[in-house]
């Protein structure tokens, strides 16, 4: 335990807290037991630890960070540890990447059912499917994901100016005023340039070359490790997964066609559908229906994106503007909507009452012009022409 006590120390004092993301203040890290999922990369550890250095300090007592990857677990059990910890007078057990520790669902249910007051909050994959564990925790914890940074957060992140969250319908309704505040204190689409190929990830330090390359580490160890751990991949198979993925980087947005998919990939097309599936679930791509409803499990996407424009950035060597306009829209719009292909009449249907056509400033309604709740988002504007919204504005619903 000590030596547990020691790293506690040393990783939760190396915390800035200079800025901490919007999610941070919408946890109930009060609860017993909380979840925190997300993809690699997109600051799950860094907000854990600025949540312990703020409420608890750094020294290690009512509070204990661990990373569950550690030698310490080799030879000691996650229980033993919420045992002792408990007896210690603990309050507040905080778990970091719990997916690396073997039967962590069981251990912690009996953590939980022996001492019911010490609390637990764990990070793990996005991949972690915490309702299918082996334990039956799915009444019991509360589960958040965290998605990379929103064009809000990154302007807030990398040029520290704050911008309040505003919620899509607000966007919608009081466009000229929400464009009014935010150019009143930046002009915001120098900064959209840089967010689109270098902004969402919290790890970028000023050299591209560098960031993409951890992005594309970023995605070989989801395929890799994570996918092969959480969808029983066949490890033999993970290069078909990264040739399928730089083949929808090269041909974004893809109209799906499975038979030249699978013939390319030299897979079945039932292998086809579930490797997106599971990509789609790994936070690398964005599978579009047409129709949400009567999605079945093996039914084809109408359209594929990658998950968001800086992985794009990173994967293809050449992108259309129009694929990245896109993009950025599906990336944004999913996090708090259920977005759906247009099909024949506009690009996007986002909750079954807005449909969005992107585009450049010139983009006309001609596709849309007939249909009620209809907006063109359009990239190169700072500000709204009626119902013609700058592309950007989507990125500060969250």
């Amino acid at each position: 335990m000590e030596t547990l006590f020691k790293k506690h120390r040393m990783l939760i004092s190396q915390v800035s807290l200079e800025i901490v993301r919007e999610i941070a203040h919408s946890i109930a890290w009060e609860k017993p037991l909380v979840a925190i999922r997300g993809s690699r990369g997109v600051g799950k550890t860094t907000l854990m630890r600025q949540y312990i250095r703020t409420h608890y300090g750094t020294t290690a007592g009512e509070a204990l960070y661990c990373v569950m990857d550690s030698m310490y677990f080799t030879n000691h059990s996650l229980l033993n540890l919420g045992e002792n910890f408990h007896q210690m007078g603990g309050k507040h057990l905080f778990l970091d990447e719990v997916h690396k520790y073997p039967n962590w669902s069981k251990e912690i249910k009996e953590i939980n059912d022996l001492y019911p007051d010490l609390k637990i909050t764990f990070t793990g994959s996005s991949l972690l499917q915490i309702l299918n564990a082996d334990a039956d925790l799915s009444r019991r914890v509360l589960s958040y994901t965290m998605e990379g940074l929103s064009f809000r957060e990154y302007m807030h992140f990398y040029h520290h100016i704050e911008i309040p969250v505003y919620p899509l319908k607000e966007i919608l309704a009081n466009a000229d005023q929400i464009c009014d505040k935010v150019n009143a204190v930046c002009r915001p689409l120098k900064m959209f340039e840089e967010y689109i190929r270098v902004g969402y990830y919290p790890f970028y330090d000023g050299d591209e070359t560098e960031y993409y390359s951890r992005i594309e580490n970023v995605v070989s160890f989801i395929i890799d490790q994570e996918m092969v751990q959480f969808c029983g991949i066949d490890p033999a198979y993970t290069r078909k997964l990264k040739a399928m993925l730089l083949y929808l980087a090269a041909n974004i947005p893809y109209e799906v066609n499975i038979a030249k998919l699978a013939s390319y990939l030299e897979l079945s097309k039932n292998t086809v559908l579930s490797y997106l599936s599971y990509m789609q679930k790994a936070e690398l791509l964005h599978l579009l229906y047409s129709d949400n409803k009567s999605v079945s499990k093996m039914q084809k996407p109408d359209k594929i994106y990658l998950h968001n424009t800086n992985m794009l950035c990173a994967l293809s060597a050449d992108i259309q503007v129009g694929t990245v306009r896109e993009c950025f829209a599906v990336s944004q719009l999913t996090v708090k909507h259920t977005v759906e292909y247009g099909k024949t009449q506009g690009d996007f249907k986002v909750d079954g009452r807005w449909t969005f056509e992107v585009g450049g400033q010139d983009k006309s309604f001609a596709q849309i012009a007939d249909l009620p709740g209809s907006f063109i988002l359009a990239d190169s504007m700072e500000f709204p022409v009626g119902k013609k919204l700058p592309l950007w504005m989507v990125g500060l619903i969250y």
